[in-house]
């Protein structure tokens, strides 16, 4: 009988290949669509004050915020040369849809591994923004054995990225609609 798992896996595979299907990608996605040999590593941003050590291990954030616009966000975290990193470390945090954050627990706060072919998946919502940021997710990836990156992502055409003090164009989010939310995707590079 199919899980929520088994539902979700699907959800996130089907969103990537209708994304490089829309862009004129064949219709079986390849691995790395945005990687070239010797691809810049993914830009490290500060953690800012709302990082909270020892999250617990989940996917699921969307429950935390039930009023929340829910957002699926996923992608690959891949080496200098396009190769999948399996059970790499993403840990991912960010404010309500009110633009607050959990700090007495880990309400839309947690960690998971990506598969055997580097992928990783959360069920979230969409963040709020608040006073001098634009909207924007916090994320800590980390291969086996490697350095941790500290990063943000942001959101296309939001109205507060051109005010907002750091962030990095590089950081965008590929963002598309689905019938109950979004979908965002990033594939990190790391060393």
């Amino acid at each position: 009988m199919p899980t929520r798992r088994h539902f979700l896996i699907a959800l996130v595979a089907t969103q990537l290949s209708r994304i490089a299907h829309a862009a004129g990608a064949p219709a079986q996605l390849s691995l790395t669509p945005t990687c070239d040999h010797d691809d810049d590593l993914t830009s490290a941003q500060t953690e800012g004050p709302y990082f909270t050590p020892a999250s617990p291990e989940k996917q699921d954030f969307a429950s935390d915020a039930p009023d929340g616009e829910k957002m699926i966000l996923a992608g690959y975290v891949l080496t200098e040369d396009c190769q999948p990193v399996a059970k790499a470390l993403i840990e991912l945090w960010h404010a309500d849809e009110s633009g607050t954050y959990d700090n007495s627990g880990y309400k839309l706060r947690g960690h998971q591994f990506t598969d055997g072919d580097g992928k990783w998946w959360f069920e979230t919502i969409v963040p709020g923004t608040y006073p001098s940021r634009t909207r924007h997710y916090h994320l800590k990836v980390q291969r086996p054995g490697g350095s941790v990156l500290t990063t943000q992502l942001y959101f296309p055409d939001e109205p507060l990225n051109a005010r907002d003090r750091i962030f990095n164009a590089s950081l965008l989010l590929d963002v598309s609609a689905t019938g109950d939310g979004k979908f965002g995707r990033y594939d990190f590079i790391v060393a």
